[in-house]
Order: C-alpha cells, then structure tokens, then sequence
C-alpha cells in the first residue's frame, strides 16, 4: 500500500476522478469533479494542483483536456485497476446499473445470520445509493453466489456499501472452475 496520506477531501476528489475516469476513460473536467463531490470548481482546481504534486493526477491541457488518474493514485487509494476485471453485475431498486462492478465481497458475522453484513466493494460510483435501498449483487463468476441485501450504510470515498444482508444463494451443483 502507499505511503501518501491524503486528506479525506483529497481521497473524495481522487475518488471521484477514478470513478469518472473509469465511465469515461478519457480526461475529466474539473467541474464534472466538482459536481460528483459537491464542491466549488475552485476548490477542486486547488486540490488538484496538491495532488499534481504528488504524482497522483497528470492535467491533460486544451479544450478537450482535464485531469487523469496516474497509476500512483490507484496504489495510494488501493483500488486494483485490471485491464479485464469479470463482470459482477451489481442491482439498485431493480434496476441494472451500467459502468459499476463489483470489486470484492467481505462478509461478517456469518454465524450470527440476522447480524450478516456484507462489504461491496464497487468499481464506480456509491454516491446514489441510500440507506434502506434494495441491492442485489452477483451471480459471481465461479461460485455463481448472489446477495440481496438492504442498504445499511456506505462509504462514498472508498466506493463500499454496506448490506444487511436478507438473502443469500449459490447452486448446489459444483462451481466450474
């Protein structure tokens, strides 16, 4: 992990530039920024100047320009970044989201099932989730595993939601490996 330690302003204004950069995939105005973490664009061009500064944004100039994420801003978040990641769809209120995967599933208190949390940690935006929304996550790839879980808390800079989780299955033939 990296040893930059950003303030929790810079960390949402990174966030955000990966989240946008990933849907995207080209440079980031500072304003669609500021819109995401609702913030003054001023306050954002400021902040980017500091994170420049340590290597984690490059400005790409003229009319089309705006800022990227370096590779260092993806170690010092710890966000994997993989050219193929698999597809684990993830549902809000029904509804297929596009542009967000998840990343990783972290349970807790397993043995205790109406204490059962689940961690998503999600590749894109968490900023339109609520608590008390519907999600469903999966089928995963190998284990084909899916969670239906009710939104119990989140954290907009680290892309994490937090499920209660009410619902949890996997097929009972082998997983193809």
């Amino acid at each position: 992990m990296s040893s930059i330690e950003l303030t929790s302003s810079q960390k949402s204004i990174l966030t955000a530039l990966i989240n946008l950069y990933g849907e995207q995939e080209d440079a980031v105005k500072g304003e669609a920024i500021a819109e995401e973490v609702d913030r003054n664009p001023g306050t954002i061009r400021n902040q980017m100047q500091s994170l420049k500064a340590l290597q984690l944004v490059e400005g790409v100039p003229g009319p089309k320009g705006g800022y990227k994420p370096t590779s260092n801003a993806y170690e010092a978040l710890d966000i994997q970044r993989m050219d193929e990641p698999a597809d684990v769809p993830i549902f809000h209120q029904g509804e297929e989201l596009t542009g967000v995967n998840v990343d990783g599933i972290d349970l807790s208190s397993v043995h205790h099932p109406e204490l059962c949390r689940a961690e998503i940690h999600v590749q894109g935006s968490v900023r339109d989730f609520h608590d008390g929304d519907s999600v469903t996550v999966g089928p995963t790839p190998l284990s084909k595993l899916v969670i239906d879980g009710t939104v119990d808390g989140k954290d907009d800079t680290a892309n994490v939601l937090i499920l209660r989780i009410d619902d949890m299955r996997a097929p009972d033939e082998p997983a193809e490996h």
